[in-house]
């Protein structure tokens, strides 16, 4: 003990062993496509997923600029043909996420080329920002079977790059080495 200073206690327990650490803040990231019916979503659907399954403390969002207001049903189906949890998914505006009340991002990905080169708001936060861009399954050819086939691979193609950003120590990696590794998991 040191000279003059009492052994502070609540019971048998140092005052200092009592103190609680925060947990780690949840990794926001959102996910942005222009309509926010299909690639936003499914993106949205597959970290959310990977995310619970490794028990990685990750949030995902999806937005677009002009959403469409509904959401693709081979998208939702893809995902719930993979296990996914659709309920609560709905089509909205990236406007939701710049408020007050919206959670700060640490992650922004555009997954279409369109909202790639559209000016967007400013992010709360500053976060690290990255194209990941996918073809549009809606455009597939061959009928409804040549879409679900469509959306069914770009589900996996999504589902292989979230499973990629969740291997990140992204708790402690600064915004270049994350701006850094997104860039690199773009290019594979």
């Amino acid at each position: 003990m040191l000279a003059g200073v009492g052994m502070l206690a609540v019971g048998h327990l140092p005052i200092l062993m009592r103190i609680r650490v925060p947990p780690p803040m949840t990794t926001n990231i959102l996910i942005l496509c222009t309509h926010n019916s299909a690639r936003s979503v499914l993106a949205e659907g597959m970290l959310n997923h990977w995310a619970g399954k490794l028990g990685r403390d990750v949030r995902a969002y999806s937005a677009g600029s002009a959403p469409s207001g509904r959401l693709n049903p081979f998208a939702l189906e893809a995902l719930t043909n993979a296990g996914v949890d659709v309920s609560g998914y709905r089509s909205k505006s990236w406007d939701e996420f710049v408020g007050d009340a919206a959670p700060e991002m640490r992650v922004v990905v555009t997954v279409c080329d369109s909202a790639a080169s559209e000016t967007c708001p400013y992010w709360p936060g500053s976060p690290v920002k990255v194209h990941w861009g996918y073809a549009d399954p809606s455009n597939a050819v061959g009928g409804d079977e040549g879409k679900r086939l469509a959306f069914e691979l770009t589900r996996q193609a999504v589902g292989y790059r979230m499973l990629q950003l969740l291997a990140l120590p992204l708790d402690r990696m600064s915004h270049a080495e994350l701006q850094a590794a997104l860039i690199e998991i773009s290019q594979n």
